[in-house]
């Protein structure tokens, strides 16, 4: 044990020495290089160069403002650092001039600025206080953003690998009821008690239990998972330790997709380290204590996020999801006990350790305790990564962290839980975001992603967007889900064609309700949740598809009617030359018409006139 001791005095001073010198540090997660990082790092590096500047250059992971990226931190000691958003290659001789050699910020440059004020929140260690920050906390991600992901020396440091030493001088139950007491619940789909499913294991009769990380995120949107993977990835192997190590299990497993190679790039390196500094592998921390880690890399097939399809795959198998009981606790990868938590899941587990459980009951609501990462996508300011107290509206998630509706608009709906979430309306933007209230509500949480949606949103076409996912996705193992997504698919698509009748809502919900209670796994039995809700509380635009033959959305093609409004049109011609139908007729400087039966609904003659002349409806 005094190994670590002595390590973490070592990087501790390391770290501190780091923090003294002038710096620039680049975001270099997967939002950031593909902005750009990668360019804004060789422009800096060659700049620093041509200079002769004395300062060091160093790379970390995604702060969460991914609408900001490319992202660069600046600090000089004897000052606040600065970090500053949207720093492209041009920017970086300019920024370097100023900031560098003559120690004068370029403040309109700054992502985290105070509303009102001249001057930013300057140092990325007081970020919390800025609109984007402040009704956050920062504890799976604490280290995003802050520290180098593929450094050992700045996890420790920061506290890592405490929540593992403490945990290999407690008993292995005591762990698990650490962890009860603290109230995780599994960051991944049902919010089954952590603690209790680690119990269940524990209690399992085998030779041989096994500790899986489920890395395997596919929901369209969502990127909590890699985020963390790409930033903090030691913090998944120290979950997934203690894990074992309170389980009895000494080989882990992380199924990560494929998709993700920079996430699984940095695991790999964080492995070797561990292994290295005798903190992963055999007699870990000369406790007696053995465990390894090993990465299965996933074909990206959405059903591998299901638990025992995941368990499948692994063993390579077609992932196709296993008839329960038995349970992964009993009978799991290559049919024994098994432990299977996502990655949000397992990050939580050494703040837990390290800091008690009544720290961690602290926050949230009596039933959902902790914090909840999310991805904010889809019509908000600012599209990124946040993590909040469990128990926080809807509201403020969407208006203060995400910055309101894109240019002005008005918030219809948003979606929570990925493709088996639901939509949620207006009416519900105070409700707390915690497990029950998001179920009765009839969405779910799910796995973190929250894509907001405004008033050009078409809810019909949203059901069929998310239902074309799954049926594309299911396994067709079972008949419900094979064949009852199938034909409602076929449905929503009659009625976004204009061919619905009042009796396909009937069918619908019929579909919906059969689908969900014989589905053979929680894939299946979540696919309807899209129609579910927007039937709840989008039923008039169903409706308006069927019996008025019109999208109040404007967005069903099929539905929709261009027409040139004769006061505005000009008569020049432009809407004419662009349309490939030819179905606009007029003399020159006369107003023109469209010829419906011939329209093709294009929208080629929309976006051509400059007359705002054209409508669709």
């Amino acid at each position: 044990m005094n190994n670590l001791n002595d390590l973490r005095a070592k990087f501790q001073e390391e770290y501190k020495q780091k923090l003294s010198r002038p710096r620039i540090v680049v975001g270099l997660g997967t939002c950031g290089i593909a902005s750009g990082g990668g360019k804004v790092m060789e422009a800096i590096k060659e700049e620093v160069a041509a200079r002769g500047l004395d300062i060091d250059i160093d790379f970390t992971s995604c702060i969460g403002m991914c609408y900001r990226e490319p992202m660069v931190e600046i600090a000089l000691p004897g000052t606040a650092s600065v970090v500053y958003g949207d720093i492209f290659p041009d920017k970086v001789a300019q920024l370097l001039e100023s900031h560098v050699v003559n120690k004068t910020p370029v403040y309109e440059w700054a992502a985290i600025q105070i509303p009102g004020e001249a001057t930013p929140y300057e140092g990325i260690d007081i970020m919390e206080q800025s609109p984007y920050y402040e009704k956050q906390v920062r504890s799976v991600t604490s280290r995003l953003g802050r520290t180098n992901p593929e450094n050992i020396g700045e996890y420790i440091a920061t506290g890592g690998y405490e929540g593992l030493e403490k945990a290999l001088g407690m008993e292995r139950q005591a762990v698990i009821d650490e962890v009860k007491k603290s109230g995780l619940r599994g960051r991944g789909g049902g919010g089954f008690s952590t603690g209790m499913k680690w119990q269940f294991v524990y209690n399992a009769q085998g030779d041989k239990k096994y500790a899986v990380c489920n890395a395997d995120e596919g929901d369209p949107g969502a990127f909590m998972d890699r985020s963390v993977l790409e930033g903090d990835p030691h913090a998944i192997l120290e979950g997934m330790m203690i894990a074992g190590y309170a389980i009895g299990a000494d080989e882990g497993c992380i199924y990560c997709r494929a998709e993700y190679p920079l996430a699984i790039r940095r695991l790999n390196l964080a492995i070797a380290q561990a292994e290295e500094l005798g903190i992963l592998g055999e007699n870990i921390l000369d406790s007696g204590f053995n465990f390894h880690i090993r990465i299965k890399a996933g074909a990206g097939a959405f059903v591998c996020g299901e638990e025992t399809a995941l368990l499948n795959s692994i063993e390579g198998k077609r992932g196709m999801p296993r008839v329960r009981p038995p349970f992964p606790a009993n009978s799991g990868l290559w049919e024994k006990p098994t432990c299977l938590n996502n990655v949000e899941s397992y990050a939580n587990v050494p703040f837990i350790l390290r800091n008690g459980a009544e720290w961690y009951a602290a926050m949230g609501t009596e039933k959902s305790k902790g914090s909840k990462v999310f991805c904010l996508t889809g019509k908000v300011n600012n599209t990124g990564l946040c993590e909040v107290p469990m128990g926080i509206t809807l509201r403020e998630v969407i208006f203060n962290i995400a910055g309101g509706i894109q240019g002005g608009g008005t918030f219809k709906a948003v979606q929570s839980g990925g493709p088996s979430g639901g939509c949620l309306p207006t009416s519900k933007l105070d409700l707390k975001i915690d497990y029950e209230s998001l179920t009765e509500a009839g969405s779910m949480m799910g796995s973190g992603g929250l894509v907001v949606m405004d008033e050009t949103t078409c809810m019909v076409d949203v059901a069929k967007f998310f239902l074309n996912f799954t049926q594309n996705e299911s396994c067709g193992k079972c008949t419900p889900c094979r064949e009852g997504t199938k034909r409602m698919l076929e449905i929503l698509h009659r009625i976004c064609d204009g061919q619905g009748v009042m009796e396909d809502l009937d069918t619908l919900d019929r579909l919906s309700t059969v689908i969900t209670k014989s589905a053979l796994c929680g894939l299946g039995q979540t696919c309807a949740n899209p129609i579910i809700s927007t039937l709840r509380y989008f039923r008039d635009e169903y409706v308006a598809h069927i019996v008025d033959k019109r999208c109040p959305a404007g967005v069903c093609a099929a539905l929709l009617v261009y027409t040139i409004i004769p006061e505005k049109c000009t008569g020049c011609g432009a809407c004419l030359r662009a349309c490939p139908a030819s179905a606009i007729t007029g003399e020159k400087k006369q107003p023109h018409s469209i010829d419906p039966a011939a329209c093709i609904k294009c929208g080629a003659c929309i976006n051509k006139c400059k007359f705002d002349a054209i409508v669709k409806a």
